[in-house]
Order: C-alpha cells, then structure tokens, then sequence
C-alpha cells in the first residue's frame, strides 16, 4: 500500500493502540488462557475447557462479562474476580503482540520520513503500558512518544492532544490522528485534527 497521501502534508501521527496497531483479541485470550491455568491450579478445574468456553464467549458476545459467565459456568469461587482483573494490569504474555502487517510498514514508512509518531491511548495506564512493551516493535520502539489520556482527560476530550501539540511545537494542521472507535473520530474532531480510520489501512 502507498501511505504517501497519508503521510506528505502531516509532521506527526497519533495512533490509539487496541484494533488499531494489533488486534485486541490477541491480548485478550492469552489472559484468558493465563487465568484458565490459573484456575486450574488453584480450583483442579480442566483449563482446556475453561479456555474453550471463554473463546467462544468472546466470539458470540465480546468480552463483557466474560468472568461471571465463566465462573457461573464452572462454578468458580468469585474471589477469583481479582486474579482475573490483576491479569489484565500485569500479565506476562506466552507470545508477543504482533502489529498488522499494514501498520508495521505505515510505521515504518512514517520514521523513514523523520516524522513523529504518538501513542495516545484511552484505559488504564498499567493495563495499556503493559501491552506496549509486549508488543513487537521491531526497533521503533525508540521512536515513540506516549501519552496515557486517562493522565489528562479520557478520549473524546482534547486534553491530551493539546498537551502533544504544546509539547512538541505542533499545529492542528501537522496531526493525523489514526484510530477506530467513535472515541477516537470525536476527539479528532473537537481537537480540530484530521482523523483517519485505520480500517482504510488495513483494506487489502
């Protein structure tokens, strides 16, 4: 894919992280793998099964939820909810987040070019900073600049991209901000940015 068009007019780019630079899902059922071994542990409760049923959970219904669903299921002590809420914040993954491939080369395209590249993510901070060094960068890790906006004000308020642009000596008409949400996009627009939704690079 040619980023040019993305990447000419603009100084400096500001991604969101979940199901924008890799997909959620890879985060999320490594945690629900971690916890069902947890549990298995703890409780003598097949993790096989556990992890199947969370999948599918998380297949037909999405995350919400997932614990009590589970625990109902197999009858799980509910004091585990906070084994279960503690991984989220400080799992240590069995495998790295890899980027999609289009953002990896949007990335990369991006510090060929000598342009700034900012991580400004909406969540908690531990659980968000947590995913940032598991991912796998390939050496452009160097590169980024990150603003937690839980440290200012939650997306879709301007808070933290006015701290970007004071910080940095950036105008409104140097930011793309790249995202996925409609957070993202009402950021964009009551911060005066041009946004773009990542679902545009990642069309194959």
């Amino acid at each position: 894919m040619a980023f040019e068009q993305y990447i000419k007019d603009k100084k400096a780019f500001v991604f969101e992280i979940d199901d924008v630079l890799y997909p959620q899902k890879d985060y999320l059922l490594q945690v629900y793998y971690l916890f069902a071994q947890f549990i298995e542990y703890a409780e003598q409760i097949s993790a096989e099964e556990i992890v199947k049923s969370m999948q599918l959970t998380y297949a037909s219904s999405g995350s919400e939820g997932i614990f009590e669903k589970t625990a109902e299921q197999f009858n799980i002590p509910l004091k585990y909810k906070v084994n279960f809420d503690l991984l989220f914040l400080s799992a240590r993954l069995p495998l790295k987040l890899l980027m999609f491939n289009e953002m990896l080369n949007f990335l990369q395209e991006i510090t060929v070019e000598r342009k700034q590249i900012f991580i400004f993510t909406n969540g908690d901070p531990i659980m968000q900073l947590n995913k940032i060094k598991q991912m796998e960068w390939h050496g452009l890790e160097s590169c980024l600049t990150v603003y937690f906006a839980a440290e200012t004000a939650p997306k879709p308020a301007v808070d933290g991209i006015q701290e970007v642009l004071e910080k940095h000596d950036l105008k409104k008409e140097d930011l793309l901000l790249i995202g996925k949400v409609k957070s993202d996009e009402e950021c964009a627009a009551n911060a005066g940015i041009e946004y773009l939704n990542v679902d545009k690079l990642l069309l194959t």
